[in-house]
């Protein structure tokens, strides 16, 4: 049996108990799911082989796939990774909150944690419940999200209780993420840049204030056949629905004629709140979900993970949805929805396929 927790993050001194005993699970080598500012993490010890594997196993993951560690806070790093002068830059700027960086890793984290890679991915989270576990547990947290691989991310305890109850140990409900969306990952250079590998709510501009950045090329096509993925959600087909998802450029009078053209059967649509009123006047109102505000990406990245999850819940077998635009936040939105889409785009623009 999978035990929940409940714990409200606004009073934590009433559930020291709580956490506690899930540090106690983490310490034993068994898994808890929790919250963080980002999507919910499933933990083990990063510095136990047996519960990464576990975590492997839950999920369903590949084993040649990263896990990022968590810590309690941004020095801890120091003891599992090669750290120098750029990451405490970017942990003054940016830690604790949702920023991963990818550096030569100590051998204090074992391969299986690591993915086989001789570099380690790690992250403080601004999340005080995360903290906490992570500092009750006296251990690195290894903690992907909380989800069947490959499915949308869980942004809620409901999104993880669908997946995982009945394959670990404990879920802390601490409420709903803040961000919504993973963070961004960025490996530090040996020429002091970085290289900018998972975007999210942190921006490159943002980075670029720190560092010079490179965005990868698997950010936004994909990753070439045997290529390593250098960290999490780059080689795999990540945060779909079971529904064949398919992404349309254009704007809604494109869209909805398009679809009208192709048929509306088993068929879903995700739009934005400008243009709900509009599709509603078009096709069923059940039919169509709202993203957030065109010109608010933030509020979309926060909702993405939660309307797929939605539209899972009914028979659908194609769902549209508009193409994000790639500046500042929306990056991490078109990131993330490429791959859901497995870069399934058409561009009504141009009346061709992309």
């Amino acid at each position: 049996m999978t035990k929940i927790l409940e714990i409200n993050p606004d009073n934590l001194y009433f559930y020291e108990n709580d956490i506690k005993y899930a540090a106690e699970i983490i310490k034993s080598g068994g898994l808890v799911a929790f919250p963080t500012e980002t999507v919910y993490g499933l933990g083990g010890d990063a510095t136990n082989p047996k519960a990464a594997e576990a975590i492997f196993a839950a999920k369903g993951r590949p084993s040649d796939n990263p896990l990022i560690i968590h810590v309690a806070n941004p020095r801890d790093a120091e003891a599992y990774a090669h750290t120098g002068e750029l990451y405490y830059k970017l942990a003054e700027r940016f830690m604790p909150g949702p920023l991963t960086v990818i550096m030569n890793a100590r051998e204090s984290v074992p391969l299986e944690t690591r993915g086989g890679l001789s570099t380690v991915a790690v992250r403080c989270p601004s999340n005080q419940v995360a903290r906490m576990l992570i500092e009750e547990s006296g251990v690195p947290i290894a903690a992907p999200s909380a989800n069947i691989s490959g499915s949308p991310s869980p942004t809620s305890a409901k999104h993880v209780i669908d997946d995982l109850y009945g394959k670990i140990d404990v879920i802390i409900d601490g409420g709903d993420s803040a961000f919504g969306v993973e963070s961004t990952i960025v490996k530090i250079e040996d020429d002091s840049t970085l290289t900018l590998l998972r975007p999210g709510s942190i921006t490159v501009d943002e980075l670029l204030c720190i560092a010079d950045v490179k965005i990868a090329d698997a950010v936004t096509d994909k990753l070439p056949e045997g290529a390593v993925a250098l960290s999490p959600g780059m080689k795999y087909r990540h945060y779909a629905p079971k529904a064949t998802l398919v992404l349309l450029d254009g704007d809604y009078q494109d869209i909805v004629a398009y679809i009208k053209q192709e048929g509306l059967d088993n068929t879903a649509i995700i739009t934005y709140s400008d243009d709900y009123d509009d599709f509603c006047g078009e096709f069923s109102d059940s039919d169509v979900y709202v993203l957030g505000a065109r010109d608010n990406s933030r509020e979309q990245a926060h909702h993405l993970f939660s309307v797929l999850r939605k539209v899972d819940k009914h028979n659908y077998t194609k769902i549209y949805a508009p193409l994000p635009d790639k500046s500042g936040v929306g990056l991490a939105l078109y990131n993330r929805m490429i791959r859901a889409a497995a870069h399934q785009v058409i561009d009504l623009r141009q009346g061709r396929d992309g």
